[in-house]
């Protein structure tokens, strides 16, 4: 959004040309506009269509999206922040799967957001950064038109990317285990410490790909029953059940942070709420079983 286009949006887009002829309807580009400021967003519409395009307008994110689903666009031309950050992402990965051909262009406030530079870039072809004279931006649309999108990306759920790279998280989850002196004063084999996390890994894919809602209690784990137990009996506390868990939820999304270039950002923020719900579930039913077994070892045989 910018800061000042309610006072007088015009000074952010200053022409300094002469409007330019009308093109025949079947020449014309046509531009999804995705921006959650009224004001702007019917600035920027005359400002394009007097450019030769033709525009379509969306004032929200599940506006746009069913847009994309619905026509074909040559580029699309979205707010990042709308009013949340990253809502723009959301938009662009759609774009990517429904019309891949399209140029995907950001406008941000915001260019020194250095952390989250990258994996915008990894999606959208450019960001434009605000505020811009309007010759500027029909120029970057026309150059990157006539350039096209580049190379269609590779595009991953989070499941699958999970699933690829079980063994690397394991590895990942591990070394951070060794920095842990509470944990390492266990002393277990690799096998022994990491057995359980392929069962782990699998569940968690499964829940993923179950699209069940956050906080369901249908999944029980088998695995993550006997895991407690024979943690318990590996002479674990509670706290290193819990410590453990928690640096596998680090891992993970470490390994979703490597893999940036590939994630499907549409869906990512509701993935990524699913893991955390997966984790704690399984945590909580190792846990279950991990305060019964001393009572259960003390059983007649």
């Amino acid at each position: 959004m910018f800061a000042a286009a309610a006072e007088n949006p015009l000074a952010f887009f200053a022409d300094s040309k002469s409007p330019t002829a009308e093109a025949p309807a079947s020449t014309r580009k046509t531009i999804l506009l995705v921006d959650d400021d009224p004001a702007l967003r019917d600035l920027l519409c005359k400002i394009l269509t007097s450019k030769n395009f033709t525009v379509v307008e969306a004032g929200d994110v599940a506006s746009a999206l069913k847009l994309i689903s619905s026509q074909k666009f040559d580029a699309l031309l979205s707010d990042l922040h709308m009013p949340s950050p990253g809502d723009g992402l959301t938009v662009i990965s759609a774009m990517r799967h429904a019309s891949p051909k399209a140029v995907t262009m950001l406008l941000s406030a915001f260019p020194e957001m250095d952390a989250a530079s990258h994996a915008i870039m990894l999606q959208a072809d450019q960001i434009l950064v605000k505020p811009m004279d309007v010759t500027a931006l029909v120029e970057a649309i026309k150059e990157r038109l006539t350039a096209g999108a580049p190379p269609t990306r590779l595009v991953e759920t989070v499941a699958t990317i999970l699933e690829r790279t079980a063994d690397l998280t394991i590895e990942d989850w591990y070394s951070h285990v060794e920095k842990d002196q509470l944990v390492m004063s266990v002393p277990l084999t690799y096998e022994q410490r990491t057995s359980h996390l392929p069962q782990v890994i699998r569940d968690l894919v499964l829940r993923l790909r179950s699209s069940k809602p956050i906080g369901t209690k249908e999944y029980q784990s088998a695995a993550a029953a006997e895991h407690g137990a024979n943690r318990c009996r590996q002479g674990y506390s509670a706290a290193m059940l819990v410590e453990e868990s928690r640096m596998l939820q680090v891992s993970v999304f470490h390994t979703l942070r490597k893999n940036l270039a590939t994630i499907d950002f549409s869906i990512l923020l509701t993935d990524v709420m699913t893991i955390a719900d997966e984790i704690d579930s399984q945590l909580s039913q190792a846990m279950a079983t991990f305060v019964k077994e001393p009572a259960r070892e003390a059983l007649p045989a």
